[in-house]
């Protein structure tokens, strides 16, 4: 068996294959997020080791882990976790949907505009490096013992094995590696006061990087075992769900939304706010279009009303139309693709006296769709373009909802077995790769024989009757950012 460990934003997830590539068992422990000021989202490290600790326990309650074979990672991207010379964390990690570094950004890109061109991406608030640059300008005392900087997931693997490494998936993500080398770029890491030195060492993603140290093996109550670089968690999802190849893609509905395609070499479109990076597998690499609040914004809308998500999505169910003059902006973090903002506000937009709840939960379904098409734009702009998309994520879970995507989208969706637990899933495939690999079989054919697309649960077709509503709900849409985006800088930058 092959175990694969998700540490996610919400939780961490762990998730059991058998040599054959099947789940057998998985088990999630939850986590908090911390956000001391506005735009801040901060997370304990210390609570993922906790969480790994828990989910293994899980696991032995359910099957014997003695059989397992190798670990595999992945991981919610670009959070910034930093360590000093012993190895210990010196603040709470910066995540990825962090928005606090938006000046640092600008600085960055208007003092060094070659560096750009040298990732391939545009300098985002989310990413690691201006994170970063943030620390050094705001907590010169904490940047002073800055000896090493990690990512979420690599750090669970330097706390298994005591190795720091990283993969060229992840890595992609912190704007210091150049995708088309797969390697650390030394003027991008200069540019943050940095050096390979405080970086870990990069592999692909089913390379093995280590084996757990003797202790933490016994506090695990596992055989020592190998450990598998892994992969950022987008790029774990599409192992999971077979999207290996150029023109094939997929849909994340997780805390935040993602439109993933697959390209047979690095095509930067930064113009477009698309990220372009490395696949978890070697030769390969990806587009992706981001909306930072996909099942987080119904999440967040079912605590504000005091129901279940559950309870949300079963009303709609017994709705005979499946319409709303309600229109919602899911920037409940601020917006990557396509704006950039990290101000960029929430916003409910026709409400009335009759408004109902149901009304609000489908315009949320429906702005997080809406979102997702920006994405698909973007990437059409960029010459990334697929006829059917994967599902994958808790939010997919929604029969509703992954119509409604199909319909705003105009393309076949198919939602696989495996969809809510794929960068998990995709984990422990990069495990059962880095064994097999290491017995000296090729990982091109392990790749074409084990990363296989799941069997569909659910498929759903554009329904053309509903394309006018959504066309001319979607162009309302586009108009009210623009609407209102003066209005929600002014209150952003209010002091009360």
């Amino acid at each position: 068996m092959y175990l694969g460990l998700d540490l996610g934003t919400s939780g961490l997830k762990g998730v059991v294959i058998d040599d054959k590539g099947s789940v057998v068992a998985q088990a999630s422990a939850p986590l908090t997020v911390n956000s001391p000021q506005a735009t801040w989202s901060e997370q304990d490290p210390e609570s993922w080791w906790q969480a790994c600790l828990e989910v293994i326990e899980l696991l032995h309650q359910r099957l014997d882990l003695s059989k397992v074979k190798a670990i595999g990672l992945s991981g919610q991207m670009h959070g910034a976790t930093l360590l000093d010379q012993n190895g210990q964390v010196l603040r709470p990690c910066i995540l990825w949907n962090d928005g606090r570094s938006q000046a640092q950004c600008e600085a960055l890109m208007t003092q060094f505009p070659e560096l750009i061109e040298r990732s391939g991406n545009l300098f985002m608030p989310g990413f690691t490096a201006p994170k970063i640059r943030w620390v050094q300008d705001n907590e010169a005392d904490i940047f002073a013992k800055l000896a090493f900087v990690l990512l979420p997931k690599d750090y669970l693997a330097y706390r298994l094995t005591g190795t720091m490494s990283s993969d060229c998936s992840d890595a992609a993500g912190t704007l210091w590696l150049n995708p088309q080398t797969r390697q650390w770029d030394d003027a991008l890491l200069a540019a943050t006061g940095l050096t390979q030195a405080n970086m870990p060492t990069l592999y692909e993603g089913c390379d093995l990087v280590g084996e757990l140290s003797p202790e933490v093996a016994q506090a695990l109550s596992l055989p020592v075992l190998p450990l598998v670089a892994g992969a950022g968690d987008n790029a774990a999802g599409a192992v999971g769900m077979g999207v290996t190849n150029p023109n094939q893609g997929f849909i994340s509905l997780g805390t935040s939304g993602v439109y993933f395609t697959v390209s047979e070499s690095h095509k930067a479109n930064p113009e477009n706010t698309v990220h372009a990076f490395c696949h978890a597998l070697p030769n390969r690499w990806h587009q992706m279009g981001v909306t930072l609040s996909a099942a987080n914004s119904l999440a967040w809308f079912a605590k504000l009303v005091g129901q279940s998500v559950a309870e949300l999505l079963e009303a709609l169910d017994d709705c005979p139309d499946h319409t709303t003059r309600v229109l919602f902006l899911p920037y409940l973090s601020g917006e990557r693709t396509p704006h950039n903002d990290p101000l960029a506000n929430g916003q409910f937009v026709g409400l009335s006296n009759t408004t109902r709840v149901e009304d609000m939960t489908l315009a949320v379904l429906e702005g997080v769709a809406f979102s997702l098409l920006d994405c698909q734009n973007a990437l059409d702009s960029a010459g990334s373009r697929v006829e059917e998309l994967s599902l994958i994520g808790g939010g997919a879970r929604s029969a509703l909802w992954r119509q409604i995507i199909a319909n705003v989208l105009n393309k076949r969706l198919i939602y696989r077995d495996g969809g809510d637990v794929g960068p998990g899933l995709g984990a422990a495939r990069l495990a059962l790769l880095g064994e097999q690999q290491r017995q000296g079989k090729a990982i091109e054919a392990l790749i074409a024989e084990y990363c296989t697309m799941p069997d569909a649960l659910a498929v759903h077709q554009p329904e053309a009757a509903t394309q006018a509503y959504y066309q001319h709900k979607y162009a309302l849409y586009q108009s009210l950012y623009q609407a209102t985006k003066d209005l929600n800088d002014k209150l952003a930058q209010s002091s009360w």
